[in-house]
């Protein structure tokens, strides 16, 4: 009786199809090494991706990038680990980009075998940037005298209570120029064929919409994540958000200090001067 009713049981499972699981990973906020909310960086986002490239069953993974950029390292750590990923799991990647992927955030939207944008999304920023502050006319104003000793000549560069030396100008420059060859060698193998533009503008750190991204070659098209899934994967395509876990319980905070709430105000600060550089 088993033997008989086996192939009915065979032919029914190809019959009644499962709907394909597309797993899809958020990558929102300035890119940074700090542990904290609103932050992204390999330790938050790696358990992420590893969850989203073990579905053996999903035919590809998504990933939503709204960035305006960061730490070179962790972008440059993050991309690579997707695109590692998706080499192991013989995955493709599909990149949707919303407000912006910008700087770090196009460095990790490279990753992606495709890109797709809002024909008003930012995309490029390809460029590195260093800024800081000169308090030295400040506190002469004030008569204050800051005394400063260090072992190491240069140990004090970019100290915004002294004059600035043009050393210091000219090392940092470099430091700068080796980072963007980084960032400019990671665009070139990630979109190798597919840039439309010479290099003296692609790379000078400008950043574009979406549909001006088409033209230069830095994007693949226009799209959003469920209308693109829906017509590659048909209309009953399950889309599986990889969030971080939240634990079950959990307790406020008790006791908030004046430095933790500075703590806020100066992160907040710091993450509007990011999204402030492409007028958002």
């Amino acid at each position: 009786m088993n033997d008989q009713t086996a192939p009915k049981r065979n032919w029914l499972s190809r019959l009644v199809r499962r709907p394909p699981i597309i797993p899809v990973v958020r990558l929102q906020g300035v890119i940074a090494a700090e542990q904290r909310p609103g932050r992204l960086n390999i330790a938050v986002v790696e358990p992420l991706l590893n969850k989203a490239f073990a579905m053996k069953s999903a035919p590809a993974v998504a990933v939503v990038i709204n960035s305006p950029g960061g730490s070179p390292v962790q972008s440059r750590l993050i991309s690579k680990r997707i695109r590692d990923l998706a080499d192991q799991n013989d995955k493709k990647v599909l990149v949707f980009v919303e407000d912006a992927a910008a700087s770090g955030g196009y460095f990790i939207a490279v990753a992606g075998d495709e890109i797709l944008v809002d024909p008003s999304s930012i995309v490029g920023s390809i460029g590195v940037i260093m800024a800081t502050f000169g308090f030295v006319g400040a506190i002469d104003k004030l008569g204050i005298e800051r005394r400063v000793h260090t072992a190491g000549r240069n140990k004090s560069t970019l100290d915004p209570f002294l004059p600035e030396k043009q050393e210091d100008v000219e090392r940092i420059k470099q430091f700068e120029l080796d980072i963007h060859e980084v960032f400019i060698d990671h665009v070139k193998a990630g979109r190798k064929g597919r840039l439309r533009a010479e290099d003296d503008m692609l790379f000078t750190g400008e950043w574009w919409t979406g549909l001006r991204g088409i033209e230069l070659g830095l994007v693949d098209g226009i799209g959003d994540l469920h209308g693109t899934l829906r017509e590659r994967f048909g209309p009953d395509v399950v889309l599986k958000t990889i969030a971080p876990k939240r634990p079950f319980f959990a307790l406020p905070r008790l006791g908030i200090s004046a430095r933790s709430v500075i703590e806020d105000v100066t992160h907040s600060i710091e993450d509007r001067a990011w999204w402030a550089r492409l007028g958002l």
